[in-house]
């Protein structure tokens, strides 16, 4: 696996630090003004804030794993066999000896089907989605059910924060209180922003992976060359129920041109 392309570099190390610093802060936010929380908390009733705080550490602990794991860069031949097993070597996916693999202008390594340079990580990804500026890595075929994941938890904290900062915001035109809300209503702001983001991104991604579709083929159909030249208009859609078990229960990765050439093969 490629280190530099996961970290990300200097710019991958802000985001981050970035994102755990404003989720502690908010959080901290919420326990320090008279929410619900900070009253269940001075009641000794701990259950709803410690299941708020673990939340919070789950959302936390679950970006830091698919910003830092491997989103399926693809390595030569040589690179691959490497320090592979032969229960990893079974798990790769095995090509029909009559599709030739075209070669990435980029990085001239063998791309797969559905695979795409990514240059801001400088490689190539399997089953592309798109480069995520906020987790500072590419969505791809490892770590995409693990991201839609990532995005539910993150929903549910978010909207649990909003409801817990509502409850302690009481409105008064008095420049008193705004210095002693500041705090609470900027955070309230951010939590209100971030809800609807994530809930966009969560709607959004789940509709896309109920059609086996990308975020990338959904947005460039007319210039991917596999999607153009096919008389279906998403050759890789086996049906809901089947796309999402593929999606979420697959332990291994698909190879895309054996469903490509069955479709491609049916009567019409």
């Amino acid at each position: 696996m490629r280190q530099g392309a996961v970290w990300g570099g200097g710019g991958g190390y802000l985001v981050r630090a970035a994102y755990a610093g404003l989720s502690w802060g908010v959080t901290l936010a919420l326990f320090l003004h008279r929410t619900d929380l900070r009253k269940q908390e001075e009641h000794g009733e701990l259950l709803q804030p410690l299941i708020f705080v673990l939340l919070v550490l789950c959302s936390v602990l679950l970006y830091f794993v698919v910003s830092l794991m491997d989103p399926g860069f693809i390595e030569s031949d040589e690179e691959e066999k490497v320090g592979m097993n032969e229960e990893q070597r079974v798990m790769m996916p095995q090509f029909p000896s009559n599709v030739w693999l075209r070669r990435c202008g980029y990085c001239m390594l063998k791309q797969p089907m559905r695979a795409k340079h990514c240059q801001l990580c400088r490689h190539c990804v399997r089953r592309y989605d798109h480069h995520c500026p906020w987790i500072e890595n590419c969505v791809g075929e490892r770590n995409h059910p693990l991201f839609i994941v990532y995005l539910a938890v993150q929903l549910v904290v978010l909207l649990w924060a909003f409801h817990v900062a509502w409850s302690g915001l009481y409105f008064e035109q008095s420049w008193e209180w705004l210095q002693h809300n500041i705090f609470l209503l900027l955070s309230f702001l951010v939590i209100a922003i971030f809800t609807i983001v994530a809930m966009l991104l969560l709607v959004s991604h789940l509709y896309l992976v109920s059609c086996n579709t990308t975020t990338w083929e959904f947005m460039s159909h007319h210039r991917i060359s596999y999607l153009r030249h096919c008389e279906s208009e998403n050759p890789f859609d086996q049906g809901v129920i089947l796309n999402l078990w593929r999606f979420f229960c697959a332990c291994r990765l698909v190879t895309w041109e054996k469903i490509y050439f069955q479709e491609d093969s049916d009567p019409v």
